[in-house]
């Protein structure tokens, strides 16, 4: 099935660039001029993945994100003229999937938009033998994508599920910082390694109604950890 994507950015000029280059790959594409615009649009007929600039009239775009992340967990991809590694880190901690720094080329962007799909589908068909994981009281069905806390799923962005199943796949040990940001968030540039701290804290908060935390290893990463076994249990 064709994907939909909808692309906001207030210069006409990048956002015909960007269509155009996505629909020679086959891809359906609506464009905006400001990111209310967009949003509306989303509520009304959902898409498959969002690129969204950061500077726009009317909504900017870490507001739209923020926003869609409320309601969905649609894959977002932030293509923004701003390119600290404060931007970069703020934009992926509320809940972007990618980050691509103008002037960018079409043909990397197009690139990581096939990688993103590319990734869900391989998430969902590297576990045709063993779909479901499960740890204290959540279970992931990894092929439906889909998180269970006591048989109530669970609202997660793309990046947050690939978070959870990649410590559900090494629960027995802890992991760095350094290994999430290399194998979850694919990296390939240095950032502060604290990155992955606010999506675990979003996580946490997702999880409050589960016996299973993510336990801090100071100065180190993060571990499951299921609550009872600190109880006297």
């Amino acid at each position: 099935m064709q994907k939909k994507i909808y692309v906001a950015d207030d210069e006409k000029n990048i956002r015909e660039l960007i269509m155009s280059f996505l629909k020679n790959d086959g891809f359906e594409v609506k464009t905006f001029e400001d990111g209310k615009a967009l949003y509306d649009a989303f509520l009304m007929d959902p898409a498959d993945m969002l690129i969204i600039d950061i500077m726009m009239p009317e909504m900017d775009g870490l507001s739209l994100c923020t926003k869609i992340r409320e309601k969905h967990n649609v894959p977002i991809i932030i293509v923004s003229a701003r390119d600290s590694e404060l931007d970069r880190i703020t934009g992926i901690t509320i809940g972007s999937d990618d980050y691509l720094v103008k002037p960018f080329s079409p043909i990397e962007l197009v690139a990581r938009v096939k990688a993103i799909f590319r990734r869900m589908q391989f998430d969902q068909g590297n576990y045709e033998v063993n779909p479901l994981l499960s740890y204290g009281d959540l279970t992931i069905s990894v092929d439906k994508r889909v998180v269970h806390c006591k048989e109530v799923p669970l609202d997660l962005t793309p990046t947050e599920f690939a978070l959870m199943v990649y410590l559900f796949e090494h629960q027995e040990r802890a992991i760095s910082r350094e290994e999430l940001l290399k194998n979850v968030w694919k990296f390939d540039f240095d950032v502060d390694t604290r990155a992955t701290d606010d999506v675990v804290k979003r996580l946490r908060k997702k999880l409050s109604c589960s016996n299973v935390k993510i336990g801090a290893v100071w100065g180190f990463g993060f571990k499951l950890e299921i609550e009872d076994s600190f109880k006297g249990k």
